[in-house]
């Protein structure tokens, strides 16, 4: 009689196990970078509108513009006005006189990004002030 060739059944299992253990250590790493890139993402198109801003206002006697003028004007992407881009949900206020504007990044779920940021005509881009949605002791708090 011929020996087959194969593995058993417990060979499988171990094969299994193993791989389920590897999944197990790797996934949480990498939606842990996933969160990360996608705040990296946040902060560089908050960056990104500060530019913009300050192009239309220097066109248009320093007033500041809502998106979708800036979307009209070419100055940024229409993807700002979606409800998702890249884990984050964009905003701008303005106010009244249009002299002023708050550019809000929030993410989109807890999974999707750890932190909220916002920006204002200082051009500087912070945490967000809800304890929640920033690094411990880092609410209203610049990025670094």
């Amino acid at each position: 009689m011929e020996a087959r060739k194969g593995f058993s059944l417990l060979e499988l299992l171990i094969v299994v196990a193993i791989i389920l253990i590897i999944a197990t250590i790797a996934i949480p790493s990498m939606l842990r970078s996933r969160q990360s890139a996608n705040e990296s993402v946040a902060i560089s198109n908050l960056r990104n509108l500060n530019s913009a801003q300050a192009t239309y206002s220097s066109a248009n006697f320093g007033i500041y513009a809502d998106f979708p003028t800036l979307i009209a004007e070419g100055l940024i992407d229409a993807r700002y006005n979606t409800s998702n881009f890249s884990g984050y949900q964009y905003g701008m206020a303005l106010t009244p006189d249009l002299r002023n504007y708050t550019a809000t990044a929030n993410a989109v779920s807890a999974t999707t990004a750890r932190y909220d940021f916002y920006t204002l005509p200082n051009f500087v881009i912070s945490y967000s002030t809800a304890v929640t949605r920033a690094p411990a002791g880092r609410a209203g708090v610049p990025v670094n």
